[in-house]
């Protein structure tokens, strides 16, 4: 939970993805730090998702019940668009605590949205098949 990672500006996306492969391809880590890395991971992929424009990939890391309740990726994506332009268009992203809550997490994020603003965005995390989906924010 310590652990903090700062991303900005046009460096985004390289750093998301190099932040990827170090998940990915890192040493053995404790349960926490696997689950930690796993979360910011789903996380990252989806804001990856979203600055990239690819509505699929932003939907791909929604839980089913986000994905009930907005139906498609297009409602989806054009929701986020509207209500959450930090999370939509980051320019800069911090992870801070993490904190369990049975039977899901939550994943405190601190965006700063493209017009300079930051948000505190609470992501919560939810375990399905073995892979994190975003449940809401």
């Amino acid at each position: 939970m310590g652990h903090q990672h700062i991303v900005s500006g046009k460096w985004l996306i390289p750093v998301l993805l190099a932040f990827i492969g170090f998940a990915v391809l890192g040493s053995p880590q404790s349960v926490a730090s696997d689950k930690d890395a796993e979360i910011r991971d789903t996380i990252l992929r989806q804001i990856e998702a979203f600055a990239n424009n690819d509505e699929e990939q932003a939907w791909a890391h929604a839980s089913e019940g986000i994905k009930r309740r907005f139906g498609s990726s297009q409602v989806f994506v054009d929701m986020v668009r509207e209500a959450y332009p930090a999370v939509h268009n980051a320019t800069a992203i911090e992870f801070t605590q993490r904190v369990p809550h049975g039977a899901f997490e939550i994943q405190v994020v601190r965006l700063q949205g493209p017009e300079g603003k930051r948000w505190d965005a609470y992501y919560r995390m939810v375990l399905t098949e073995g892979v994190w989906k975003v449940a809401g924010v």
